[in-house]
């Protein structure tokens, strides 16, 4: 017998994303490990967005105590995973995100070394003795950035054109390269960066390769993982968020015992014991960074976004830059200007009570930050025009 999929409307999606993604005062916590598992990981291409994510989720966060948690390696751990893209993740979940979102975790080599022979003439020889001697040096002196290591090892400062003809055509140390496939196999690890938490200067230091386990296996609770966080969503969102093809897309759902449900975009997963009704928390702002996870969360957006922001807010790629969210919506942006004031711009009227909240989440940022500058690595058109104009006085930038 069948029976009609509960349809869940976009207000109580919006209920589930502000409860789950911790975006109102009363579901903040108290560290940044604990919103990296809420969200299963935290974008970590832009060192600032993890810092930023954890702040704007965390009741009294400063960078210290961030910084304390996402360097700790019994905490969290740095691995490139979910459609190829640097997250920080909790390390208890990190075996099984790598072996559930990590593609042909052993390709890097022969293409490190099929590189480095057409642009430097490298044999494979060449190559393990290089390896060997970065290992050296990571052990004699514990951490070291990739500069240092190539001021120890000659063979690493050798450069190399990088996909020579095409627009993003670089010239890279070797050492690059090198580090590259040791981080993809888990035999290094990114450490404190060198400079400020908003630096990608980072040190690198040895690690033990994580644990092998079943692809299917971990597919599967990647599944259970992501629906606990960001269902209601679509095969099409799970397969987008974690590069997954259709056909492992659709087993990993069958495999984690997803149920249907009814969206706006057609057919939605659940956990079955997750399918009840959400209560609603109050209405509140928050102000999230480039990359954060929760905007990068899904394929289809019209749940939490106008159609026609999208191109403010998003660059060329598909990348989001500083959002301000007012229960559950997108409904503006922010930028830091160079004096540390931060500019908003507002593209709807939310009414008086959400521009208060948003003006004192802007206190609350502006506090963290300090005299720290922050500026995206992907910037966005409205992100680039607020970055650039006078500091306001006005709370309200509504056009």
């Amino acid at each position: 017998m069948s029976t009609t999929p509960r349809r869940i409307t976009p207000a109580e999606r919006r209920a589930r994303l502000t409860r789950r993604h911790l975006l109102a005062s009363p579901a903040r916590v108290g560290e940044a490990d604990q919103v990296a598992r809420a969200l299963i990981g935290l974008h970590a291409t832009d060192p600032a967005t993890v810092f930023l994510s954890a702040a704007a989720r965390m009741r009294t966060p400063t960078p210290h105590d961030i910084s304390r948690t996402v360097y700790d390696p019994s905490a969290m751990a740095r691995i490139r995973c979910m459609r190829r893209t640097m997250f920080a993740v909790p390390a208890a979940l990190a075996p099984m995100i790598q072996a559930a979102a990590v593609k042909d975790l052993h390709r890097h080599r022969p293409e490190a070394m099929k590189r480095l022979s057409e642009a430097a003439d490298w044999d494979e020889a060449r190559y393990r003795e290089a390896e060997r001697d970065l290992l050296a040096a990571l052990a004699r002196c514990g951490e070291a950035t990739a500069a240092e290591l190539a001021a120890d090892v000659a063979d690493l400062r050798e450069q190399i054109i990088t996909f020579p003809g095409k627009p993003y055509e670089s010239r890279q140390r070797v050492c690059a390269t090198v580090l590259g496939v040791l981080a993809a196999e888990g035999r290094v690890r990114r450490a404190r960066p060198a400079g400020s938490w908003t630096s990608a200067q980072f040190r690198w230091a040895p690690a033990e390769p994580l644990p092998a386990l079943p692809a299917a296996q971990a597919q599967a609770e990647l599944a259970r993982h992501y629906l606990a966080a960001f269902g209601p969503a679509t095969a099409e969102d799970l397969k987008w968020w974690t590069g997954w093809s259709m056909t492992v897309t659709r087993k990993a759902l069958a495999a984690a015992d997803a149920v249907e449900v009814a969206l706006d975009e057609g057919t939605g997963y659940l956990l079955a014991e997750d399918a009840g009704p959400v209560r609603a928390l109050e209405p509140a702002a928050t102000l999230l960074p480039g990359l954060d996870p929760t905007p990068m969360g899904w394929r289809h957006r019209d749940f939490y976004l106008e159609l026609d922001h999208t191109k403010a807010l998003f660059d060329r790629n598909g990348n989001i830059g500083p959002t301000i969210w007012w229960d559950g919506r997108v409904i503006g942006a922010w930028a830091q200007h160079r004096d540390g004031h931060i500019n908003h711009h507002l593209l709807t009227d939310p009414g008086r009570e959400a521009r208060t909240a948003i003006t004192a989440e802007i206190a609350r940022l502006t506090a963290f930050l300090g005299a720290t500058r922050v500026t995206p690595c992907y910037r966005t058109p409205l992100e680039r025009d607020l970055a650039a104009q006078p500091s306001r006085t006005t709370p309200d930038n509504r056009t």
